[in-house]
């Protein structure tokens, strides 16, 4: 019953009550004009932040950009959403009070774009809080932050002249404004709750293709899918639960230093120990190169006929194996650098980029060698620069580096990226360790017209495995022109080239549809996770070695043939030297265990591995042993 003190026909009652309600409505929008246009101009701050860091060019805004890297359409009411938690505290505050808590939140979230533009532009990743644990790394900065601002910029703080200025002269801003608990508890708990009602749908009971509370692949689509503000909440979260893992016991260490002691042969060194000592050393990582395209044609065709006639002077390993995890890529580029099995959630780049280790890199380098790890792709993908400066590399380049005259897919195209690499290994201090990632074979293998220079039937080009083959015969032929290059300048007659698959390619994310191209024929049905292992010296017999191994084992192959005593990395390769070994197996990332072992003891010793490198890359093991 309706209480109707002016005794009002029940159709005016009605009436009367829907104008005070409307009346409520416009009056409570009203008094807090000065919230909902600060959401607006942080909502349009995020807009022009997302436009500049998304954009090849972190100088100019675009707009598209701004929207490019979402996995699903803009989450406008995530970005309102996590806008309106903080301000929502303005409603314990009244008058005066209210005004200046505003502007300050939005002084702070304006602070926190504006370092993030300079941190970006500088090292292609975001403020984080690992940053503020090596405070060394600012010393002697300012003047290289400060050179970080562009004249863009300004449009982050016109706003909160705008808004001083008005709160300074124009009293009605603030004036009769009462503290509101049930304003203030909408305002903080319906954000809260449709947060988590996206974070409910997309995380738990999503497609894995859309994302929130997830690490992507990718800084920028985290920063995109749950906003600036709450891309720091999450990696702030991120961080405090990392850093609360508690210290290794000394039963772990005991287990870990049984566990290597127990993994070693104890063979003498062979012929191919030093066999390629102070000579320079180049490692090409090729995107998604698979071993069933090596010495295999179509159509008559060579698929990959550089690397076909690179064996004549090399050691192929044709029983190599994948074994990356969450962190694909950038898991390859830390097994082969460390020998060390990525971690089994999440990317190890991603969670762990600060560990120390006793990499391929700082072994070379206490040989006297230059080290550089050079990228095609931003420093932020994967989260790779950070995390291949702190595993050891001298000196690290990404796209920011090099004159984008072409793209193909994610980025600078393979040719256009070689050519620009080979001038600089030319002027490099001898000796030197490069190494170098391709990009251009990254599914969806969609290689534009022009570069499809095999002859396939039209049902196969269209194909996702016709598309691949014209992929990766691309990469081959630009590697091709690349060593060449090499070759020319004199390079090559004092180098060692190591050439890989980072992981398997058409099998890896379209092996369903390889299974349907019609006509068959069975050799392209090997989904076998094996990748090629290629190592290239001119004049050298080639030999073709078909014992089972692995990307762990990369790292102690490599060190063996530089003349790097197995004594260094004994007690820290979880791999072992593929040239002189009696074992003959590999683990894969889901711990199947692929090879021949002498006992079950010895398969279960070796699965172990990999539960042990959680343990070792969690615990930052090797730093506490005293690696530097």
């Amino acid at each position: 019953m309706i209480y109707n003190p002016l005794n009002l026909p029940p159709s005016q009652t009605r009436g009367f009550f829907e104008k005070r309600q409307r009346f409520g409505l416009v009056q409570f929008l009203k008094n807090n004009i000065l919230l909902f246009s600060m959401v607006l101009t942080i909502l349009l701050k995020f807009v022009l932040f997302l436009g500049l860091v998304n954009n090849d060019d972190s100088s100019k805004f675009s707009f598209m950009k701004a929207f490019f890297s979402f996995s699903s359409p803009p989450p406008i009411l995530v970005y309102i959403s996590m806008i309106l938690i903080p301000l929502s505290f303005s409603f314990l505050f009244r008058g005066r009070a209210r005004f200046w808590f505003l502007q300050f939140c939005n002084s702070l979230i304006t602070l926190l774009l504006i370092a993030d533009l300079m941190y970006y532009r500088g090292f292609n990743s975001f403020i984080s809080p690992y940053i503020f644990s090596q405070t060394t790394n600012l010393d002697n900065l300012s003047n290289s932050i400060i050179s970080m601002l562009r004249p863009i910029d300004i449009f982050m703080i016109i706003d909160l002249i705008i808004y001083l200025t008005l709160g300074l002269g124009k009293k009605t801003l603030y004036l009769h404004r009462n503290r509101s608990g049930i304003a203030f508890l909408l305002t903080l708990l319906l954000p809260i709750s449709y947060i988590y009602y996206q974070h409910y749908q997309l995380d738990l009971h999503g497609n894995n293709k859309t994302m929130l509370f997830r690490v992507s692949w990718s800084p920028n689509q985290t920063m995109s899918n749950l906003s600036p503000l709450g891309y720091h909440a999450f990696d702030l979260y991120n961080f405090y639960k990392n850093k609360n893992i508690q210290p290794i016991t000394p039963q772990q260490t005991a287990e870990i230093k049984n566990w290597f002691k127990e993994k070693q042969e104890n063979l003498p060194p062979n012929q191919y120990f030093g066999r390629f000592a102070n000579q320079n050393l180049i490692v090409i990582q090729v995107e998604s190169l698979e071993n069933f395209v090596i010495k295999q044609k179509i159509n008559g065709q060579e698929i990959t006929p550089n690397l076909n006639k690179l064996l004549a002077n090399s050691l192929y390993f044709s029983n190599f194996y994948e074994q990356v995890n969450n962190g694909t890529s950038s898991d390859a580029d830390l097994m082969t650098n460390t020998s060390v099995y990525p971690i089994r959630t999440g990317a190890t780049f991603f969670r762990f980029p600060n560990n120390t280790y006793n990499s391929l890199p700082k072994m070379l380098a206490n040989k006297g060698y230059a080290t550089v790890a050079i990228h095609p792709d931003k420093g932020s993908y994967w989260n790779w620069m950070p995390a291949l400066k702190s595993i050891g590399f001298e000196k690290t380049i990404d796209s920011s580096h090099f004159k984008e005259t072409e793209k193909i897919g994610l980025g600078i195209s393979d040719g256009s990226y070689l050519k620009q690499i080979a001038p600089i290994i030319e002027n490099e201090k001898q000796p030197f360790y490069n190494f170098i990632v391709t990009l251009t074979s990254h599914n969806p293998f969609d290689l534009p017209a022009q570069y499809r220079t095999l002859k396939l039937s039209d049902n196969l080009n269209k194909s996702k495995l016709g598309g691949y083959f014209q992929s990766v015969h691309y990469t081959d032929e630009q590697i091709g022109k690349f060593l060449n290059t090499l070759d020319q300048q004199g390079v090559l007659d004092n180098s060692v080239v190591v050439i890989y698959g980072d992981h398997t390619g058409v099998h890896k994310y379209y092996d369903d549809e390889v299974k349907q191209v019609q006509p068959q024929e069975s050799w392209w049905l090997d989904d076998s996770k094996r990748i090629p292992l290629i190592i290239f010296h001119k004049g050298m017999n080639g030999q073709e070695l078909k014992i089972t191994g692995g990307q762990i084992d990369t790292l102690p192959t490599i060190a063996s043939l530089m003349g790097i005593s197995e004594k260094t990395y004994q007690n820290t390769a979880f791999g072992r030297n593929l040239l002189n070994t009696h074992k003959n197996f590999a683990v894969l990332a889901n711990k199947e265990y692929v090879g021949q072992a002498s006992s079950e003891t010895e398969k279960n010793q070796e699965i172990t591995g990999i539960d042990l490198a959680d343990l070792v890359i969690e615990k930052n093991y090797f730093k506490a042993q005293g690696y530097k």
